[in-house]
């Protein structure tokens, strides 16, 4: 009798947990990911790019009930700056550089693991990193620091295929750190590499067979359109990186990117022009990868202001009128309103101290820029800029758009020459950075010394007019998630996972997570009940209510 007891409690086991592993994931459900709250489909919540759920059990009047469910420790001491996807209670995340874990989103007990190992011959400017995983149909997609694309069996972690990405050689500086976007049944990923004098490409890989179906050059070639933005032969090794997950419109059919740095970085002096398609957000038709519209944020960069943030996407009413808009924050301490229809720029007004631009012209484009020189310049903001790849936020709620800012830093930029060798750092030497390190202490919302310090920003997309700040103990390298109860969640590198009211910037809860938060927060539901996750330090940690 307790063998047969323990036979049936057996088969209940595996049928349940093949249940849970069932993730049939078709475009369409990414596409509507708001009517199926309970998960987190895609990098950034929705193709929209808002990091917005409308899950409503955690508000403002219970949150500090939040207490910690499960904690999963990866095994890896490179930065752990994922954000999971969470399918029909299962959780994927990726352990750097390249390992992806299936874990129970109730529990965090673990269903599978696929360990990669990346070739040693991989060149990374800033990190063995890996910010996340894309699912289609059964199918889970990893880049990998090497240059190689991986699909995985979502039930199993089985290997479905594994193709090196034609022209991403790891020994010149070409790989994968973003989260890939699946749009129809394709799978889309952008290279790295920007240090070393790649020349950058964003590519479309059929989701079932592995095969190229389009490609975009971030440099054009002589003959294509913004090839006459190079001097000579310099677009060879033009640079233009991508490692941010994009966006998408259905309605538009577009696909909207954004382009790092030029090369090299800090040394201008023999790539003469504007540089496109780098420092530029990209507009492109999903079905083949035709650019549609460009607007480059900072031409002929030289303080390595990479345009690589999250397009976030939203339709509003601008100035009288419904608009079909992309807010941006951008590295280079400029916030940005556009039509994402047309590129046409609408609004942008600095959302930290800058310097190196006198301001922006009727057209948003820089004026009277400063440039670094062998004296050194002085420049605001610093080179990590005002903020990064962290993700931003908008809640349709309060109509608020949320930035994740490294206020009042600054850089001292000398430049020097430099010859470009294959797979060496091609920089033309680059930035003595100042910002003040505060001591760990208690987070508060108040104003801190001149030096730099990291903030939480909420401004209204319509006027650019700041309606709070939230200021921290230290530098944040998180991004910001909203929620429809009018919550924020946010961290910090000196180790607080918290949560302010949305509408007044408020703190309503936090905790310490034993790590810098480097990664976007998400939110999902199982089991009916709504959960809160985030990295830090080297582990993922889960909150819910009790």
């Amino acid at each position: 009798m307790t063998t047969r007891r323990t036979l049936f409690f057996f088969v209940i086991f595996v049928f349940s947990l093949f249940t849970a592993l069932r993730a049939q994931v078709m475009f369409d459900r990414i596409l509507h990911a708001n009517n199926e709250p309970q998960n987190w489909l895609t990098y950034s919540g929705t193709t929209m790019g808002q990091r917005y759920s409308v899950l409503n059990e955690i508000t403002p009047a219970n949150v500090r009930g939040l207490e910690l469910k499960w904690i999963y420790q990866v095994q890896s001491l490179e930065k752990f700056e994922a954000t999971p996807i969470v399918v029909d209670g299962v959780m994927y995340t990726v352990s750097a550089p390249n390992d992806v874990i299936a874990l129970d989103a109730a529990t965090g007990r673990v269903f599978w693991t696929y360990s990669y190992t990346p070739s040693t011959l991989a060149r990374l400017c800033c990190g063995r990193v890996n910010r996340g995983v894309a699912i289609l149909g059964n199918t889970v997609f990893m880049g990998t620091i090497d240059g190689h694309l991986i699909a995985l069996d979502a039930k199993s972690g089985g290997l479905v295929w594994n193709i090196s990405v034609g022209g991403a050689r790891a020994e010149t500086g070409y790989g994968f750190t973003m989260a890939p976007l699946v749009i129809k049944d394709k799978v889309i990923v952008g290279s790295v590499g920007g240090e070393f004098g790649v020349r950058g490409f964003l590519v479309a890989i059929d989701g079932k067979t592995g095969k190229e179906a389009w490609r975009f050059n971030t440099i054009p070639g002589p003959g294509e359109k913004g090839s006459e933005s190079w001097a000579g032969d310099s677009w060879k090794q033009g640079g233009g990186p991508l490692w941010v997950t994009g966006s998408y419109d259905p309605d538009l059919n577009l696909t909207y990117w954004g382009i790092g740095n030029p090369g090299p970085d800090w040394n201008g002096d023999k790539r003469a022009g504007d540089n496109l398609y780098t420092e530029s957000v990209v507009a492109l038709d999903a079905d083949t990868g035709a650019i549609k519209w460009h607007f480059q944020f900072s031409p002929h960069d030289e303080f390595d202001y990479d345009s690589v943030q999250v397009p976030v996407l939203a339709d509003i009413t601008f100035q009288g009128r419904p608009r079909k808009v992309m807010m941006w924050a951008n590295r280079n301490g400029y916030m940005y309103v556009l039509d994402r229809t047309t590129g046409e720029f609408l609004l942008g007004k600095p959302f930290v101290k800058t310097n190196w631009t006198s301001g922006l012209d009727a057209k948003g484009r820089p004026m009277d820029v400063k440039s670094p020189t062998a004296e050194g310049t002085l420049i605001y903001p610093g080179n990590q800029g005002g903020t990064n790849w962290y993700s931003p936020s908008f809640s349709p709620r309060t109509g608020l758009f949320y930035i994740p800012s490294w206020m009042d830093t600054y850089a001292t930029y000398i430049k020097r020459p430099v010859e470009y060798v294959e797979g060496q750092r091609f920089t033309g030497v680059g930035p003595i950075t100042s910002v003040r390190m505060l001591l760990p202490g208690p987070l508060v919302n108040r104003r801190l010394p001149e030096e730099g310090y990291g903030a939480i920003q909420a401004f209204d997309p319509k006027t650019g007019e700041r309606k709070w700040t939230f200021n921290m103990s230290d530098m944040t390298e998180s991004g910001v998630l909203t929620t429809a109860t009018d919550l924020l969640f946010a961290g910090g590198r000196d180790g607080y996972f918290f949560a302010l009211d949305a509408r007044s910037g408020t703190m309503l809860w936090k905790t310490s997570v034993g790590g810098a938060v480097s990664s976007g927060p998400m939110t999902y539901a199982v089991g009916g009940k709504q959960h809160v996750a985030v990295s830090a330090g080297n582990a993922l940690l889960v909150y819910a209510l009790k």
